[in-house]
């Protein structure tokens, strides 16, 4: 009994805190608000901060269902346009179809720390967009928003070192997503003489990094991921050896700011500092995982896709069907390293090329592929025992990619992507 009742004045004050929120919200809009709006705007994100998770879910369908446009009115703006295409009506007819929750995100924008708060709420939208999609809408407007505040013509570039503000070192620890830092002896090698680390910086966000990736200086393009993190590989103490900068991780530090374009401009920003201050540099690639191979060779069926040469698909399928005969349909029993053999080698080489030149334009396409082919990266070679760690096994049988981002070929190799080809080598193009 006493627990109901618990429970029920809980209920009431999440009501109640939501209730209040969405009457800020109102009043933020109205015209008697405007004259003391920092105040509600600091109100209403201090409600929104206080709401638990099951009110976030009804607060953001409120967005949905009551700051859509009026469409009557759209639609009676739109007519006239049609008839008479003057600057005026077309200006009436953009204020109008704009969502008015874009103008509330603008009005909450205006509080000191406003920024981040919106950040945040957008990270909360993200988690429940799957589930609940009559919220893509809501979405859409604070990615419309948030990719006008966070252009890369505000963000600022910053190497960051060993004498970095441990503050800082701390979240690059906990925001590497790519390959966990163990540990600061672990930070330390990465930050040591032959390897560089840079993360973008928003003027509003203090010290929060947005996006940062980490670089290795070296003589050649690398096969495998282990000698670039092992603690035990000396640093390189002659800069003049270096020809090779390898992005080997990129890790997002904002998940609010998903599908905000910050990856492939910090990437180009730095390839740009380091021809700078290492002149010699001759390549710049990627030493990149494939996250998205493993599951969908586990569910590859016919995978012909149209337009596809018939000989190709009949020799991929044959790669898949004899690597589930010799290892298991999970291919569980597939050796790595010096164990696997050729022709396992060969054949799940083969299918992994199949699945980046013809997959990664699908909706089940490795996102990481998509990534840097998107950013004008060129396809360029398939390593075999490439990732040895247990998430490497489990996501790709051990399997990386380099990516080569050409600096004069960038441009070109981002047309082509749009257009649907994906630009790639004859080492890549050559296993299938």
């Amino acid at each position: 009994m006493f627990e109901r009742l618990r429970q029920a004045r809980k209920t009431g004050r999440e009501q109640a805190s939501l209730s209040q929120l969405l009457t800020d919200c109102k009043q933020l809009l109205s015209a008697k608000g405007e004259s003391n709006s920092l105040a509600i705007a600091r109100r209403a994100l201090d409600r929104f901060h206080a709401l638990s998770p099951d009110g976030l879910l009804p607060f953001f369908e409120v967005l949905a269902d009551e700051y859509d446009p009026d469409p009557s009115e759209v639609l009676r703006l739109a007519e006239d346009y049609a008839v008479d295409r003057s600057p005026e009506k077309l200006i009436r007819l953009a204020r109008a179809a704009e969502p008015p929750r874009q103008e509330l995100l603008r009005r909450l924008n205006r509080v000191p720390g406003g920024t981040a708060v919106i950040v945040a709420m957008r990270e909360r939208l993200l988690e429940r967009l799957r589930q609940h999609k009559r919220l893509n809408a809501v979405d859409a407007d604070f990615e419309h928003l948030l990719s006008s505040w966070f252009n890369p013509g505000f963000l600022s570039l910053v190497r960051v070192d060993w004498n970095s503000p441990a503050a800082l070192l701390e979240r690059i620890i906990k925001h590497e997503a790519v390959h966990a830092i163990d540990g600061w002896n672990d930070l330390r090698r990465r930050l040591e003489p032959d390897r560089r680390c840079f993360t973008f910086f928003h003027p509003v966000m203090g010290e929060e990094p947005l996006i940062f990736v980490e670089v290795a200086l070296e003589q050649q393009m690398p096969e495998a991921i282990a000698p670039l993190l092992s603690r035990q590989t000396p640093a390189a103490v002659d800069p003049a050896r270096f020809r090779v900068a390898v992005f080997y991780s990129i890790s997002n530090c904002q998940p609010g700011l998903r599908g905000i374009s910050l990856g492939n401009f910090l990437i180009k920003r730095v390839a740009d500092e380091l021809k700078k201050e290492f002149p010699q540099l001759k390549t710049f690639c990627t030493l990149s995982p494939i996250p998205g191979f493993a599951s969908w060779l586990l569910k590859a069926e016919s995978i012909g896709n149209e337009g596809a040469a018939p000989d190709r698909v009949i020799r991929i399928e044959q790669a898949i069907e004899g690597l589930r005969r010799r290892n298991g349909k999970d291919l569980a029993g597939l050796a790595v390293g010096d164990a696997m053999s050729g022709i396992d080698e060969a054949a799940i080489k083969a299918v992994c090329a199949w699945y980046l030149l013809e997959q990664t334009h699908e909706p089940g396409g490795d996102p990481v592929a998509r990534f840097h082919l998107q950013n004008g990266a060129r396809l360029e070679r398939i390593n075999a025992a490439a990732d040895l760690s247990r998430k490497g096994l489990k996501q790709s049988h051990s399997l990386m990619v380099n990516y080569l981002y050409d600096l004069d070929r960038i441009e070109a190799n981002h047309e082509a992507f749009i257009g649907g080809e994906v630009s790639a080598s004859r080492a890549v193009t050559g296993l299938i």
